[in-house]
């Protein structure tokens, strides 16, 4: 049986290895957020970043805090976005890429019997 060209695995770890040096947006636990030059992390995902804008919400904004450099607790991350711009970046866009709504002509998900 042919099979289609197999996609080499990578490993979290190395998905981060290869963002250092580079622009990444950090969603953290909480309403967190934070945009920077990713600097090194370790095998905990403590990060080390530069340049760094912090996002919180503040009712329909965010406020902006800047840093020259500060360390992430890795324990505190739930999202790593590679190259990513920030919560402003994405607000139009998020608006204008969400799915429709089902219609009930929508073929179901699950077959019916």
């Amino acid at each position: 049986m042919m099979q289609g060209p197999t996609v080499p695995a990578l490993l979290p770890l190395e998905l981060i290895d290869k963002c250092v040096g580079s622009k990444i947006w950090v969603l953290m636990k909480g309403d967190k957020e934070v945009v920077g030059i990713l600097r090194g992390f370790d095998d905990h995902v403590n990060m080390v970043m530069e340049n760094v804008t912090e996002f919180e919400p503040d009712g329909a904004t965010f406020k902006t805090t800047k840093w020259d450099q500060i360390l992430l607790n890795g324990t505190n991350i739930c999202m790593l976005v590679p190259g990513g711009e920030g919560p402003l970046s994405t607000s139009s866009h998020l608006a204008t890429t969400s799915a429709p709504a089902p219609t009930s002509s929508s073929t179901p998900l699950v077959p019916t019997q």
